[in-house]
């Protein structure tokens, strides 16, 4: 059985028509996926270097990310298909979790570096897994939902 033609759910988060929030999030996203690498590589070589990567990684995903799910929050709020979605609050929900992990990781850095281990790798690991469940739920309100692109006849 084919599924309904689903119609497509335009952004108010957006500039001449281009979603604001998927632009915004890969930054952040990157960051905190190569602060684990960054962790690792502390583990690994005990080299302090990546104990100021790993700061400044933290800093920027978390930082970053807060600004990045403004968009999306406009979004969710203002746009009521949106609003009415399972999925979008899911996503939200997720997102917040995980970026406030985030800043307790950027915390735990910020007053003492070497709190990477173990507790700033685990606090990684777990946000990385929480970002790979944010990004396929946010997949899912744009290729189930339509949310922010154009549906063509």
């Amino acid at each position: 059985m084919a599924k309904p033609r689903q119609r497509s759910i335009k952004s108010r988060a957006s500039l001449a028509g281009h979603p604001l929030h998927p632009v915004m999030i890969h930054f952040p996203v990157a960051a905190l996926m190569a602060l684990v690498a960054s962790d690792i590589g502390f583990l690994l070589s005990g080299d302090p270097f990546w104990l100021r990567a790993s700061l400044w990684l933290a800093g920027v995903g978390a930082f970053g990310g807060w600004i990045a799910s403004t968009a999306g929050i406009i979004d969710l709020v203002t746009v009521p298909r949106i609003r009415r979605l399972i999925t979008g609050w899911s996503h939200a929900i997720v997102a917040v979790v995980m970026l406030s992990l985030a800043s307790l990781n950027w915390l735990l850095r910020f007053n003492d570096p070497s709190a990477i281990l173990p507790w700033g790798l685990a606090v990684s690991l777990l946000t990385a897994a929480l970002i790979a469940l944010a990004g396929w739920l946010g997949g899912q309100l744009v290729y189930e939902h339509a949310v922010g692109v154009e549906v063509k006849d």
